[in-house]
C-alpha cells in the first residue's frame, strides 16, 4: 500500500472512534446505553441492520466464495423478503409492546425464568462465536499486507473497536453505521468499475459474461431438491426463510436495533428496507466476484492467493513438484486467456478445467506438507485483487471499506452482547435492585469481556472455510432452536412453560447430532435451522400435552 492508501485507512480509524466518542452523549443510563431512548428513525435503523449484514465476512468470503461457484449463494436469501413481512406483523408487535431490553424478556413473561435464560444463554454462545468469525476478514486483510502474524492484526483491530462500542453505545453503533454503511457501497462500486474497464477491449463485456457463463458461475438459481446441496432454491425459501426469522427475530443483535425505532410502524418500516434492498446489494457483491473471476482470465493470477506457507512449501518434502505445478500452471492460464480472447469455448473450459486439477493439487500439497488440513484461499481472493491491482487511493477505500463493514457488523454484536448478559443474568438472578450507573458501568465491562472473547475466537477462524458460510454454519445450530420455542410463544396450543424448555433442549440435541453424525453430517446446513424449529415445537407441544393431562 502506499502513503495515500495508509492515511485514508488511518483516517477512518481516527474517525470512527471519534465518532463514537461523541456519540456516547445520552447514554448515561440504561436505556440510553442498550435502546437509545427509542428514539431513532426508521431509515437508520434499516441502514443499521444491513451494516450489520454487510460485515467484512460478506466482502471478504462471498466475493471468494463467488470468484470460485459464481452466483448461487444469492439462493440463500430467497426467504428474506417473506420473513420480513411476517415478523412485521408478528415479532414487531409482541416486543414494541412489550418494552422489553431483549428479545428473552418476553419468554419469561410467557413461560418461566428457565426457558428465558436458556434461550438468551444460546443467544450468547451463537453470536460470540459468529462475532469471532466477523473480526477474522479484515484480520486476513491486515496479516497479507502487513506481513505479521494474524493474532497481531486481530488486536489492532478488536482493541478500537471495543474501545468506541464501550463508550458509546448502541446509539453511537446505529449512527456510524449509517455513514459505514456510505463506504462499503462506495468501495464496492468503486471495485466494479476498475474490473468492468480492466476486461481488455477487444474482448467486451458480453463476451466476458458469457465465458463466465460457460463455467457455471451466472447461474443464480438451482431447482433441484437435494438436503446434501447447500445452495439451491429450497434450501433458500425453506430453510432461508427459518434462517432469517431467527435471525431478525430471535438474535438480539437484529431484536435490539427495531426496540430503539420511535414506533412500531418506524420498527416495521426498517426491517421492510432490509427486504428490498439486501437481495441486489447482495448481488453486488456476488457479481463483483465473478467479475474477479473474469479479470483474471486475462491477467495472471497466482496458483494460490493464500501465500503464507510459501516458504514452509518451498523447503519441505514436494517442493519439487510445487515448482512444476507451478511452471504447468503458468501455461494453462496462458492457454486459457488465448481460449478467451478467441472466444474458443471447448478450449476454454478444457484448460480451466487444468486450471482448476493444478489448484486443487496445490493446496493438496500445502495441506500435507504443514498439516493444516483446514487450508483454504477463499478468503483471499478479494484482498489480492484489492492489494495488488487496484489504483492508488481505492486500495484504501477499500481497505477502509472491509474495516467498516468489519466494525459496525461487530459493534452492533458486542452491544447486544452485553444488554443480553446484563439485562437477562446479571440484573435478573444476581444484583436486582441497583442504579443505572451500577449497570451501565458493569455494561461496559460485559462489552470488553466479550470483545476479548471474540478476539480469541477470530484467531482459529480464518482456516475454516470460506467464513460468510463458517458464521452461517455456527448460527445455524442455534437458530431453530431459537426460532422453535419464539413459535411455541406465538402460536394457538398452549404451551407450557416445562415443554417449551425441554423442547429447546431436544432441538438442540437433534440439530448437533445431524450437524456432526457421519451418517447425517453431510445435510447442508442451511435445514439444520428448519429440522431445530420443528423438532422443538412437536416435542413442546406433547411434552406441554403431558403435563396438562397428569395435572388433571
Amino acid at each position: 500500500m502506499r502513503p495515500l492508501d495508509w492515511a485514508i485507512v488511518v483516517a477512518y480509524f481516527v474517525w470512527i472512534v471519534y465518532d463514537g466518542l461523541r456519540r456516547s452523549k445520552g447514554t448515561d443510563k440504561v436505556d440510553g446505553y442498550f435502546l437509545g431512548n427509542r428514539t431513532l428513525p426508521w431509515w437508520a435503523i434499516g441502514l443499521s441492520v444491513m451494516a450489520t449484514q454487510m460485515s467484512a465476512v460478506t466482502l471478504v468470503g462471498t466475493t471468494g466464495q463467488a470468484y470460485l461457484t459464481g452466483l448461487r449463494f444469492i439462493q440463500f436469501y430467497f426467504g428474506l423478503p417473506l420473513a420480513m413481512i411476517i415478523l412485521s406483523v408478528t415479532a414487531v408487535p409482541f416486543f414494541h409492546r412489550a418494552k422489553v431490553y431483549t428479545a428473552y424478556e418476553y419468554l419469561e413473561r410467557r413461560f418461566d425464568v428457565r426457558v428465558r435464560s436458556l434461550t438468551s444463554f444460546l443467544f450468547l454462545m451463537g453470536r460470540a462465536f459468529s462475532l469471532g468469525v466477523t473480526l477474522t476478514a479484515p484480520a486476513v486483510v491486515m496479516s497479507a499486507i502487513l506481513g505479521v502474524r494474524m493474532e497481531l492484526t486481530v488486536l489492532i483491530i478488536c482493541i478500537p473497536m471495543i474501545l468506541y462500542t464501550t463508550i458509546g453505545g448502541v446509539q453511537a453503533v446505529a449512527w456510524t453505521d449509517v455513514k459505514q454503511m456510505v463506504i462499503i457501497v462506495s468501495g464496492m462500486l468503486a471495485a466494479a468499475v476498475v474490473l468492468v474497464l480492466g476486461i481488455p477491449r477487444d474482448v467486451g463485456v458480453v463476451q466476458a459474461l458469457h465465458l463466465a457463463g460457460a463455467t457455471g458461475r451466472l447461474k443464480a438459481v438451482d431447482f433441484q431438491f437435494n438436503l446434501r446441496e447447500t445452495y439451491t432454491i429450497w434450501s433458500g425459501l425453506i430453510g432461508g426463510l427459518f434462517l432469517m426469522l431467527a435471525y431478525f427475530g430471535c438474535d438480539q443483535s437484529q431484536v435490539q436495533r427495531y426496540l430503539t425505532a420511535k414506533s412500531e410502524n418506524e420498527a416495521r418500516h426498517s426491517l421492510m428496507m432490509s427486504a428490498f434492498v439486501k437481495i441486489p446489494l447482495q448481488l453486488l457483491v456476488l457479481s463483483i466476484g465473478v467479475l474477479v473471476f473474469i479479470f483474471y482470465l486475462f491477467q495472471t493470477p497466482p496458483m494460490l492467493f493464500n501465500r503464507v506457507y510459501d516458504a514452509r512449501v518451498a523447503s519441505g518434502p514436494h517442493a519439487a513438484e510445487y515448482a512444476e505445478l507451478e511452471r504447468r500452471f503458468d501455461a494453462a492460464i496462458a492457454e486459457r486467456k488465448d481460449a478467451a480472447t478467441r472466444a474458443d469455448r471447448d478450449r476454454f473450459l478444457a484448460s480451466d478445467g487444468r486450471v482448476r486439477d493444478i489448484r486443487a493439487r496445490a493446496v493438496a500439497i500445502v495441506k500435507d506438507t504443514t498439516g493444516d488440513s483446514r487450508f483454504t484461499d477463499v478468503n483471499y481472493v478479494f484482498t489480492t485483487f484489492i492489494t495488488t491491482r487496484m489504483p492508488i487511493g481505492l486500495v484504501g477505500l477499500l481497505i477502509a471499506a472491509i474495516f467498516a463493514a468489519a466494525m459496525s457488523a461487530s459493534a452492533g454484536e458486542l452491544n447486544a452482547l452485553a444488554t443480553a448478559t446484563i439485562i437477562d443474568f446479571y440484573r435478573r438472578h444476581f444484583v436486582t435492585a441497583a442504579s443505572d450507573r451500577h449497570y451501565l458501568r458493569v455494561s461496559k465491562f460485559a462489552t470488553i469481556g466479550w470483545g476479548l472473547f471474540a478476539c480469541v475466537v477470530a484467531m482459529y477462524a480464518a482456516n475454516q472455510g470460506s467464513l460468510i458460510e463458517v458464521v452461517n454454519r455456527y448460527g445455524s445450530i442455534f437458530y431453530g432452536s431459537l426460532l422453535g420455542v419464539f413459535m411455541l410463544a406465538i402460536l394457538p396450543g398452549r404451551a407450557t412453560a416445562t415443554g417449551a424448555f425441554w423442547g429447546m433442549l431436544a432441538g438442540m440435541a437433534v440439530v448437533l447430532t445431524v450437524a456432526f453424525s457421519p451418517w447425517t453430517r453431510d445435510i447442508a446446513f442451511l435445514w439444520h435451522n428448519v429440522i431445530g424449529a420443528i423438532v422443538v415445537v412437536i416435542v413442546g407441544l406433547a411434552v406441554s400435552a403431558v403435563e396438562r393431562s397428569t395435572a388433571r
